[in-house]
C-alpha cells in the first residue's frame, strides 16, 4: 500500500483488508498495554490545513500507539498563512524525513496532487479534501456496520444485503461521497434523503436511490441509518428555510426513531449538531454507535498507517500500488 486517497478506486478485496487489519489492531487494545512497536523508527505527520480535532487526534493516537514519532503540522500560524505553497511544505516535510502524511486540505484533490507531484516519498493519507472524500471515516462506519451487524463473526464479511440510508447535507459532504462508494463496493444499497437544494447536481452515476421525503426513507425499513451534520459554516446561500423547518422535516427525532426497526444503527460522523439534526434521544439512545465509532477510528487508523508503513514488509506487497 503506498497511499490512501480515496475510496472509489478501492477493491472490495483491500477494503476487506484494511477492516481485517483494522479487528486485529482492536483486539489490541483491549489489551492493558495498548502500544504496539511496528512503526517503531517510522514519523508520521499530520498536515491539517483545515481545521480539525477529532480526526487529527484519531490519527495521532493510531500512530502513537503503533510506536512511531508524530508531528502535528497546523496551517495556522505557519508558513502556510504567510504563503508557502504546498509544494514548499512537503519539501520541507520531506527534508524532515517524513515516512508518512497525513493530509486534511480544503481543495479537492490535493491528497493526490501531494501524492503524484514527486515532491514527496511519504505515503499519503486523505483525511479529508474540500468536498471530495473523507476515505478513513468512510472506513471506520462500515467498520462499526460490520461490528455491529456480525460481531465476533466479522472477519472476512462485506455488507452485502445492508440497506444503509445516508440523511442530510450530501452537497458539501465528503463523508457522504466515501460512504456511497465504498459502501456499494461492499454490497449495501445505499439511499441517500435531503432537501433538493443539498443533493449534488448530478448524482446519475452514484450507485444510490435519492428520496427527499425522510419519513418515506424509513418506512422502507433501512438497517442503518447516518445523519451528517449540517455544516452551518458553508449556510452561506439559503439551502432551507429555517433550522426548525429543517430538524421538522428532515432530523432524526424521538418519532422517527419509534419508527424505526428495533435493531436498527443510527450513526453519526460528528460532532452533532443535538437538536438539529439528530435529536439527545438518538444521540444517546442504545442504537447510536457514536462512541463506538470514535473508538472503532482509532483501529481503522492503525490498519491504514500498519499498511502503508509495514504491510508491505508483512505482506509482501507491491510497492508500486497506488491505493493499498
Amino acid at each position: 500500500m503506498r497511499h490512501l486517497l480515496d475510496t472509489q478506486t478501492l477493491s472490495r478485496a483491500d477494503a476487506l483488508r484494511i477492516l481485517d487489519v483494522a479487528e486485529d489492531m482492536a483486539d489490541t487494545q483491549q489489551r492493558e498495554v495498548k502500544k504496539l512497536p511496528t512503526l517503531r523508527g517510522k514519523t508520521v505527520v499530520n498536515l491539517f490545513f483545515e481545521d480539525s480535532t477529532r480526526t487529527r487526534i484519531s490519527f495521532e493516537a493510531a500512530a502513537k500507539r503503533l510506536s512511531a514519532d508524530v508531528i502535528n503540522f497546523s496551517a495556522k500560524g505557519s508558513s502556510v498563512s504567510k504563503g508557502e505553497s504546498l509544494q514548499d511544505t512537503a519539501q520541507t516535510l520531506q527534508a524532515m524525513g517524513a515516512d508518512a502524511v497525513v493530509i486534511r486540505h480544503g481543495a479537492s484533490g490535493a491528497p493526490r496532487t501531494l501524492a503524484t507531484s514527486g515532491w514527496i516519498t511519504a505515503g499519503v493519507v486523505n483525511a479529508g479534501d474540500g468536498t471530495h472524500e473523507h476515505p478513513t471515516q468512510a472506513l471506520l462506519d462500515a467498520f462499526t456496520m460490520r461490528k455491529r451487524r456480525f460481531g465476533t463473526e466479522s472477519r472476512g464479511r462485506d455488507l452485502a444485503g445492508m440497506k444503509v440510508t445516508i440523511v442530510g447535507d450530501v452537497l458539501h459532504s465528503r463523508v457522504a461521497r466515501s460512504n456511497v462508494w465504498l459502501l456499494n463496493t461492499l454490497g449495501a444499497d445505499v439511499t441517500l434523503v435531503a432537501p433538493p437544494t443539498l443533493v449534488p447536481q448530478d448524482v446519475s452515476g452514484w450507485p444510490v436511490r435519492v428520496v427527499y421525503d425522510l419519513d418515506e426513507a424509513i418506512a422502507a425499513g433501512p438497517d442503518a441509518i447516518m445523519m451528517l451534520r449540517i455544516q452551518l459554516e458553508r449556510m452561506n446561500a439559503a439551502y432551507f428555510p429555517t433550522e426548525r423547518e429543517y430538524s421538522r422535516r428532515w432530523g432524526l427525532d424521538a418519532r422517527r426513531m419509534g419508527m424505526l426497526l428495533t435493531d436498527t444503527m443510527v450513526l453519526h460522523p460528528g460532532p452533532m449538531n443535538r437538536g438539529l439534526e439528530i435529536s439527545a434521544d438518538a444521540a444517546d439512545s442504545p442504537r447510536s454507535t457514536v462512541l463506538e465509532q470514535v473508538a472503532n477510528g482509532v483501529s481503522v487508523r492503525m490498519a491504514v498507517l500498519y499498511l502503508l508503513l509495514a504491510g508491505e514488509r508483512a505482506h509482501g506487497g507491491d510497492e508500486s500500488e497506488d491505493v493499498l
